[in-house]
């Protein structure tokens, strides 16, 4: 028994960190002021065929972007084409070759890249003393080796064009729970990228982001169950069997949150800010803003907790004044 199915887990806790409304134009100046915003420029998506991805090639085809959608699936690609300024891409993160054929399109498009946005992930959940390498393995190529793969592949094109690079992270890059060790551990990890790609892209131009949705709509959890299905995956045995049993017996679609268009947003103003932020924490509520910045919180104060160099409580409160303060510069 592949023991990745031990680990999965239904209820709202659970499916909390995963990780709103799009810009629209009333008058017809409107209209073409947001079609001038993208100036024709050209941005590529991967995971573009639903969720996050899909509303973000939407939003920015429709304020003037022209869109590289990446997607695997024929009937997905097709989908895409229909979208004014779209086109759609067979783009497999996991697939060297697709994403090879991906550069040459954009090279042949004669429109150079100003944007990449790394939006392709995938969910695994299980305890980490249950999940396998294999699964474990799948969680990173996706959701870590994916944007390494792709950046890197296009990053002649976005820096010839001084552009934008910028990944889809999610609250669980900072928080962690649960269960989700092997999705927290994959989006802690685009944290990391993120910071170090942008020192190294500093000097070339090139601006790096991270946008770190909380709960919205989404395909994520429907593909997780559908690999379950297709690779057998069983209960028995599962120290969570109980989780995932509800898990399987219930709906997946995520259709109880609300559409990802704050998400889209945010992808808008990293590519047009003249001043594009470093993270963009994106949440449907209150409650999972609190819940994210008092896990960063409590990582601080547990870092500096009785170690020699220690600092008071007001050096600490300075520090982080500090940092607000070179933050709005």
């Amino acid at each position: 028994m592949n023991m990745m199915s031990r680990g999965l887990r239904v209820g709202m806790l659970t499916l909390l960190f995963f990780g709103a409304g799009s810009i629209t134009s009333t008058s017809v100046e409107a209209q073409e002021t947001a079609a001038d915003v993208g100036q024709d420029r050209a941005v590529l998506i991967t995971g573009a065929s639903s969720g996050i991805g899909l509303k973000t090639a939407e939003v920015l085809a429709a304020n003037g972007f022209f869109v590289y959608a990446g997607a695997r699936k024929q009937a997905d690609i097709d989908a895409l084409n229909a979208i004014e300024n779209v086109q759609g891409v067979r783009l497999d993160v996991n697939v060297q070759e697709d994403i090879d054929a991906a550069v040459e399109t954009v090279k042949v498009g004669g429109r150079g890249l100003y944007g990449l946005i790394n939006n392709a992930g995938v969910v695994v959940l299980a305890p980490l003393v249950e999940v396998t390498e294999e699964d474990l393995a799948f969680q990173m190529n996706v959701n870590v080796y994916g944007p390494y793969r792709v950046t890197k592949a296009f990053a002649p094109l976005l820096i010839e064009s001084e552009g934008r690079v910028a990944t889809t992270g999610s609250i669980s890059g900072i928080v962690t729970w649960g269960l989700g060790g092997p999705y927290t551990m994959s989006k802690h990890a685009v944290e990391a990228y993120t910071d170090v790609l942008a020192v190294e892209m500093a000097g070339l131009g090139v601006d790096v982001a991270v946008v770190e949705p909380g709960n919205y709509k989404s395909d994520i959890m429907e593909s997780m169950v559908e690999r379950m299905r297709e690779k057998g995956y069983s209960t028995e045995g599962s120290m969570a069997k109980e989780s995932l049993d509800a898990l399987l017996a219930s709906p997946t679609d995520r259709g109880q949150y609300k559409e990802p268009d704050e998400v889209a947003d945010a992808f808008l103003d990293f590519l047009t800010s003249d001043t594009p932020k470093r993270r963009y924490m994106v949440v449907p509520n209150e409650a999972e803003a609190n819940f994210t910045i008092r896990a960063h919180i409590l990582r601080l104060v547990q870092l500096n907790e009785d170690q020699p160099y220690a600092f008071t409580r007001d050096e600490l409160m300075a520090m982080i004044d500090e940092a607000m303060a070179d933050s709005n510069d």
